[in-house]
């Protein structure tokens, strides 16, 4: 298969790209300042051919998208599970006494329809957050684990899952070791948590590692989603992932708090998890729902401190979090209309942000899933989405939904309109605030 003209704006936004794909690899890619002419045509009308040639006419193509932090299993909850006063504790407290009431059934089919949905959108690799309550009984308990782990598998022909179940925020007994321990035997590809949620916090924190270090799993934390200032647990993960030889193998997601503290404390906090080698994870939409509840007048975001942690260059993403639940009642699983937020909330929106933008919902966060050897390059297996858009001005302004995206050998989804509006056969694109873009 041979893709002419198309755009990869991670590489140049301005030029314009052969893509050529033999058994599923990328095998050349070759650019060039104009546009090829040709007899070459692009349309989905008709059954598509390993070996076909279409002219893309300019159109963009991205790396699949890959979305490090959702929660599947609460996704589409909503109908069930309330939050009348819009809050983390509402929703927490909410969703954990709902939570019996599902069945396997439910869970599994929410988990499915949202990783769908996240596909049709271009996403091609999910890291979900599994609930893990060992105060809740053994159904219910494991329930989420064992739904989303029997979805990875029926969906690996489609989109590649990674499971982090959220080790509990309380002090262990005997039974919660058991379950964990038999929860982390199943083979779950890393671990979470929310040990700023714990009464001792420090002691939480000094378990995940352990666990981890035991099974040889990765980190990924809800870290500080509060706007106290003086919750600051991210130091003493910090500290904890140099003492255990854990650098490069942890994540931190939300740091709200981060935003609240003043400067000072803010930049020490920054640089001490630069010197960790942390990653970390933006989470705009169910932070600006959730945070900033208690605020009068000047309301605040609730976002962390996106401008100063990229500034030190600490790899940062951004994920969808929650989907149609009581944390977050909207979204759809579209990581576009994420980077958009991001873009809203980081102040992101010049000539030279959107190119980063891009790649805080592609290139970092597949670094800090360690996915490789998956997207455009020469050798790789070739992942991707094309969306009907010639300009990154264009494609944050519209969002257009459509899209087409290729993994796995095969076009997976294909959410094409076939005409816009034209003139002379050529596509007319309306403008935007950066026409250079």
């Amino acid at each position: 298969m041979k893709l002419w003209n198309v755009k990869i704006p991670i590489y140049d936004k301005d030029a314009f790209f052969e893509l050529e794909i033999e058994n599923g690899m990328v095998v050349s890619l070759d650019r060039h300042h104009e546009k090829i002419s040709g007899n070459h045509v692009f349309s989905f009308s008709e059954k598509l051919e390993k070996d076909g040639e279409w002219d893309a006419k300019g159109r963009i193509v991205l790396p699949g998208l890959a979305d490090a932090h959702m929660h599947l299993d609460k996704s589409h909850s909503l109908y069930a599970v309330g939050n009348e006063s819009g809050t983390l504790e509402e929703a927490i407290e909410n969703y954990r006494t709902y939570s019996p009431n599902f069945t396997d059934a439910d869970v599994k089919a929410r988990i499915k329809k949202t990783a769908l949905a996240a596909l049709k959108h271009g996403t091609t690799a999910i890291r979900t957050h599994i609930d893990f309550n060992t105060k809740l009984d053994r159904a219910a308990n494991f329930r989420g684990v064992r739904m989303v782990l029997e979805a990875k598998k029926e969906l690996s022909e489609l989109i590649d899952i990674q499971v982090f179940p959220m080790l509990p925020y309380f002090q262990y007994g005997e039974k919660d070791r058991t379950r964990i321990e038999e929860m982390l035997a199943l083979g779950v590809d890393g671990i979470g948590g929310a040990p700023h949620l714990s009464e001792v916090p420090h002691e939480t924190i000094d378990e995940i590692f352990r666990y981890a270090g035991e099974y040889d799993l990765p980190i990924d934390l809800h870290t500080d989603e509060s706007d106290d200032p003086r919750v600051d647990t991210i130091l003493y993960v910090a500290e904890k992932t140099m003492q255990t030889n854990y650098q490069g193998r942890v994540t931190v997601d939300h740091l709200c708090s981060l935003a609240a503290m003043e400067k000072n404390k803010a930049i020490r906090v920054i640089q001490k998890m630069k010197e960790a080698e942390l990653m970390a994870i933006t989470l705009p939409a169910a932070n600006m729902y959730l945070q900033g509840r208690d605020d009068e007048g000047l309301v605040r975001r609730g976002t962390t401190r996106i401008g100063e942690i990229r500034d030190y260059g600490i790899p940062l993403a951004a994920a969808s979090d929650n989907v149609c639940d009581p944390f977050h009642p909207f979204g759809r699983a579209d990581l576009l209309q994420i980077a958009q937020l991001t873009g809203y909330t980081g102040h992101m929106g010049g000539r030279e942000d959107l190119p980063e933008l891009v790649k805080m919902i592609t290139t970092i966060p597949k670094q800090i899933m360690g996915i490789s050897g998956k997207g455009l390059s020469i050798g790789e297996e070739a992942t991707f989405v094309m969306f009907d858009a010639q300009t990154l001005g264009e494609l944050f302004a519209e969002l257009p939904q459509t899209r087409a995206v290729f993994g796995k050998g095969r076009w997976l989804s294909r959410v094409w309109q076939e005409e816009r509006i034209a003139v002379e056969g050529e596509y007319v694109y309306g403008e935007c605030a950066h026409p250079l873009l």
